[in-house]
């Protein structure tokens, strides 16, 4: 491996998916030097190119150079027979097929596992879906509001007898299920060194979701609790959520154990609380009023001040930020968490860096998201061998 390789340079990624969670998987093996071409339908290319915050680019909205950095892209209609010949083709040189269609949409078109695992039986083909390749709802469409819902999140959400409320981002479940994919992938390309073997990586959207509620599901099994919506609190720790300070901000404060309530006790000068409420089982007992007397402490003095005093303390506290405070942040521009790329046409775009950090090959981004089709002379033509008529022919007939 030479100074400037990454962990995945030399593995080529066809991403054929659309949207957030399959491509989030690519995006995240490209950002670690993986060759990563998107494969778009050639009317319009995938729809996220549309979608969020337009640009004077077209189809090049901020959320699309977001999230397809460093791809290049062609265009192909898999939906036709000339389109599948031409994804076989790529299948052979390729490492890893992204997808995120409905169960079944592949083989419709002739390009299902059991085809492609014979053109590259090494092949690693990450199937995204809303329910998974199996089962009763393998069928059914599904987006990341849906699985937030369907996998026990959207329930615990929001403020008790209320309407359960989205849980942060309406993204969530797709940047999870991106992780989960890509890790998946990175398990199966490490068999594959050991066996030559491919497989299928099939991830659902609700079960990343429903894998992240910690102990909801063996609680249940074990006792018929029924966990509900906890509005800025938390079942098993108490104070645990969300405070107002005396500047009409907010803070998060985290007491999980006695010992970080004694410490919170003495960042606000009350050692009686500590006699009063020392261990967890007595707060969580008198939760009205513990939360009471945190909160008036809270009220008194502005949200640096208090997250000052908690840490100077040892109590686990930080801000509330919303994205203006983020950018204004010094740890945010101490660890570089936000990258400036100009983008020809658009200017300067700020995005998420690349994560996680890697010490001795770190990850990097090169470039945002191309331009429909920006690439195909370069896998066509150079790549392929495809001739100025066969383009020309191609192209006529929709499939390029």
């Amino acid at each position: 491996m030479t100074k400037d390789s990454k962990p995945l340079t030399g593995i080529r990624v066809l991403d054929i998916a659309c949207f957030i969670a399959a491509p989030h998987a690519a995006t995240i093996m490209g950002e670690f030097g993986a060759d990563v071409i998107k494969v778009e339908h050639p009317n319009g290319g995938d729809p996220w190119r549309r979608y969020g915050t337009r640009t004077d680019l077209a189809d090049q909205s901020l959320a699309w150079l977001n999230e397809a950095r460093n791809k290049r892209s062609i265009t192909l209609d898999l939906s036709k027979k000339k389109g599948a010949e031409l994804l076989k083709k790529l299948v052979k040189t390729a490492d890893v097929v992204c997808e995120n269609f409905r169960p079944g949409t592949l083989e419709k078109w002739g390009l299902g596992w059991e085809t492609l695992k014979k053109i590259n039986p090494g092949l690693i083909l990450l199937r995204v879906s809303g329910y998974g390749q199996t089962g009763p709802y393998k069928d059914r469409p599904g987006f990341a509001r849906i699985a937030h819902a369907f996998g026990g999140l959207t329930y615990l959400s929001g403020i008790p007898g209320e309407i359960p409320v989205t849980p942060g981002s309406t993204s969530l479940g797709d940047y999870m299920t991106g992780m989960n994919g890509c890790i998946g992938i990175m398990m199966a390309l490490r068999h594959r060194e050991a066996t030559g073997e491919g497989q299928v990586v099939d991830c659902a959207l609700f079960e990343s979701v429903f894998r992240a509620l910690d102990e909801i599901a063996p609680r249940y099994a074990t006792d018929g609790f029924v966990r509900q919506p906890e509005g800025t609190g938390t079942l098993n720790a108490c104070p645990h959520g969300h405070f107002p300070s005396g500047d009409g901000k907010f803070l998060a404060i985290a007491c999980t154990t006695d010992k970080m309530f004694e410490r919170l006790t003495i960042a606000m000068e009350r050692k009686d609380l500590l006699e009063k409420f020392g261990e967890q089982a007595t707060r969580l007992k008198n939760r009205v009023e513990v939360l009471a007397e945190v909160e008036k402490w809270t009220r008194s003095l502005p949200r640096e001040t208090l997250i000052d005093v908690c840490n100077n303390n040892g109590v686990p506290a930080g801000s509330i930020n919303s994205i203006a405070d983020i950018f204004e942040d010094e740890h945010f521009k101490a660890r570089e968490t936000i990258k400036h790329v100009s983008v020809p046409g658009v200017g300067n775009v700020a995005v998420p860096n690349v994560f996680p950090t890697l010490s001795e090959t770190p990850g990097t981004i090169n470039n945002l998201g191309p331009g429909l089709g920006d690439h195909n002379e370069d896998l066509y033509r150079e790549e392929l061998g495809l001739s100025d008529s066969e383009l020309s022919t191609l192209k006529e007939s929709g499939v390029i």
